[in-house]
């Protein structure tokens, strides 16, 4: 399951080497909700792995960016203790400007174009089916 979240970017941190096969790369953004009058500050942090930590690259801190993610748990045991681990995984951002994101825009079907039928009537329904 997908998720997406939109926030501005506080921090990007740089691509970690965990293993010979394995990087990662975390971020911050900052959400801010207004409930009843209250403005709420939540601090998200992700992380993006191997190919996609390249995904924070082209946007800078104070942007307000489009997160979408997936959320991933594990199961850890170290000497009898067990730890559950909790990773919101990024796998694409978009920038966010006042009209909306700004990177992969819809095609627009809407178009206000009008086709001439050759038919006197404007608003007449020639569809074949």
């Amino acid at each position: 399951m997908s998720f997406e979240i939109t926030g501005k970017l506080i921090v990007k941190y740089n691509t970690m080497q965990r293993s010979e096969t394995f990087k990662t790369r975390e971020f911050v953004i900052e959400k801010s909700d207004d409930i009843n009058g209250r403005v709420i500050n939540n601090f998200i942090k992700f992380q993006a792995v191997q190919d996609r930590t390249a995904i924070v690259d082209r946007f800078n801190e104070g942007e307000t960016v489009k997160v979408y993610f997936n959320i991933r748990g594990t199961r850890w045991e170290k000497d009898g203790r067990v730890n559950y681990i909790t990773n919101l995984d990024a796998w694409r951002m978009e920038s966010v400007v006042a009209g909306g994101p700004t990177t992969d825009p819809q095609p627009n079907y809407n178009t206000s174009q009008e086709v001439s039928s050759g038919s006197s009537s404007s608003q007449a329904d020639d569809l074949p089916f």
